[in-house]
């Protein structure tokens, strides 16, 4: 009996243990995240711009692009820089100026090489390593004709269309014309 009464007590005791580790370590706050490197940058959102493409001594259409950095917060303190000119102007001399964006070969278009480029030409501007990371949410293509399409609100122009039912006659249905 006393065997028994002692076997009950040691049953409570590990249960009682086991539910106070338990709630213990679920209500224990989180380990603080310990990759400096993410707390040490800070994402700077990009606004669309607008770069034109100029080809034969005209404008032939419109880069709009959309660009985002992740750049070193402890840099950043303090410092009011003008970061959307300056995205535009090198957007302006990448596009344009080198033509890292060939129209007629745009699967050659290599984003990573793009990204390495901006944030090159970025940090020389700014006098350090201001830029980790680009970020390219958008970089879109229209030619000056789709741009005078949309603007004058002609609808697009679609190809010839394609017949669903074939050799159907205008007073035949497709029952008959299938006879």
């Amino acid at each position: 009996m006393i065997r028994l009464v002692l076997t009950g007590i040691w049953v409570c005791a590990i249960t009682l243990a086991s539910v106070y580790f338990s709630v213990y370590l679920a209500t224990a706050p989180a380990p603080a995240i310990s990759d400096s490197r993410q707390n040490a940058l800070e994402l700077v959102k990009g606004e669309t711009i607008t770069v034109p493409v100029i080809g034969n001594g005209a404008i032939t259409g419109y880069f709009l692009g959309r660009i985002s950095f992740m750049m070193n917060k402890d840099m950043l303190k303090g410092v009011t820089l003008p970061l959307s000119e300056m995205t535009t102007d090198e957007l302006f001399s990448l596009l344009v100026g080198n033509k890292m964006v060939d129209l007629a070969h745009i699967k050659s278009f290599d984003p990573k090489a793009f990204r390495e480029e901006i944030k090159k030409g970025m940090n020389e501007r700014l006098g350090g390593e201001y830029v980790a990371e680009v970020m390219l949410e958008q970089l879109d293509y229209l030619s000056k004709e789709e741009v005078k399409q949309n603007a004058s609100g002609e609808p697009k122009k679609l190809g010839a269309p394609v017949k669903i039912i074939e050799g159907a006659s205008a007073g035949e249905t497709p029952a008959a014309a299938a006879h």
